[in-house]
């Protein structure tokens, strides 16, 4: 049986009823068919698509603009975290569960504007999608970038990912490589006969740490890259002298850096040694100055702050769409059992986009 959702209630409410019915990545049927149906009887002024496990919503209102709202509907494995319960009172009030903040409380905020904002004064496309926690090439919004590109088309794009209530601008890139060593086996009992490929990292691991990071401003908002080793693979046996070694180098990069440039940098660090790339994602320009975003930090009534980890606003942002990430909860409380959100921030949130859409 399908999930009754009323999206005029409470956004609080929503999210509520949005986290009790789990969508572990990969299992989003349930949820998306309640989202769904409630836009479909709730929302009749929408255009509502379904892909996969994804719903999407647009109005045709023939407004010059249009703006973007995306939320994925699916989390991270339950644990021991479900169904949701609250604690606290008032403006301390906390919901906990799987997915409060990320993103069942921004998923709700979308869903509430989807059904009561009838007359906006932008075009509004609501974009819910699947298995955006796990690898890359399962992601829902590549999909419909691939087989529905015209519904990711706007003028701004506001990706509900949890921000702290606040507008995080763009996001950075992320390179991860492999820098490999190489030398000769031999038993350890005659280990000059050998060359230890573990051994020769230290100089690999000496550029890591004599590396200093760029820490440029954009847009007036302050960026920090970060260059760190997150693994060493290497090793035989307890009585050989390895052959190989592999470090394991993470860079999270400013978006004034293009991907390209981001791995001909990591090159020319790592010159000498076998460089290769296993992950690369281009960052996203602030994109503040556009007349949309600037309306939407108007009607935030705060300063925005610069995105400093990847998010899918990068991929709003490689179609020419500035994108922001604006969504209730703190993101370092995601995939932790302990994931909640606060309460009024929800509410927040749902009445600075009203503010700003209406």
């Amino acid at each position: 049986m399908t999930a009754s959702l009323d999206l005029t209630s409470d956004p609080v409410e929503l999210t509520a009823a949005l986290v009790d019915i789990p969508s572990v990545s990969g299992s989003e049927k349930t949820i998306a068919d309640a989202v769904e149906q409630a836009l479909r009887a709730q929302a009749p002024h929408l255009e509502v698509v379904r892909n996969g496990e994804a719903v999407l919503a647009r109005t045709h209102l023939g407004r010059g603009t249009r703006v973007v709202l995306a939320g994925h509907l699916d989390t991270v494995p339950v644990n021991d975290n479900l169904p949701s319960r609250r604690t606290g009172s008032g403006e301390d009030e906390l919901l906990h569960g799987c997915g409060t903040t990320d993103m069942k409380s921004g998923d709700a905020v979308m869903l509430n504007l989807a059904a009561t904002l009838g007359e906006p004064r932008h075009d509004l496309t609501f974009v819910f999608y699947d298995c955006e926690e796990i690898e890359a090439e399962r992601n829902g919004l590549g999909r419909i970038e691939r087989e529905l590109p015209e519904w990711l088309e706007g003028d701004l794009a506001v990706v509900c990912e949890p921000s702290n209530g606040a507008i995080e601008a763009g996001c950075q890139g992320t390179i991860r490589v492999e820098v490999r060593t190489t030398g000769t086996r031999a038993h350890t009992a005659r280990a000059w006969m050998g060359e230890n490929a573990i051994h020769a990292v230290q100089p690999i691991l000496q550029r890591l740490v004599e590396h200093t990071p760029r820490n440029p401003v954009i847009d007036g908002l302050q960026y920090r890259e970060g260059l760190q080793a997150v693994k060493i693979s290497g090793g035989v046996a307890g009585n050989v002298v390895p052959d190989s070694c592999v470090v394991t180098v993470n860079h999270r990069f400013a978006p004034d850096k293009s991907a390209e440039q981001a791995e001909a940098e990591l090159r020319e660090i790592f010159a000498g040694y076998e460089v290769t790339v296993t992950d690369l994602s281009a960052g996203a320009l602030p994109g503040l100055t556009s007349p949309a975003a600037a309306e939407l930090v108007e009607a935030s009534q705060s300063e925005p702050v610069a995105k400093l980890g990847w998010t899918d606003v990068a991929r709003f942002a490689a179609r020419g769409l500035p994108a922001v990430n604006f969504g209730p909860g703190d993101p370092t409380l995601a995939h932790t059992q302990q994931e909640h959100v606060r309460t009024p921030e929800i509410r927040h949130c749902a009445e600075t986009l009203q503010r700003f859409l209406s």
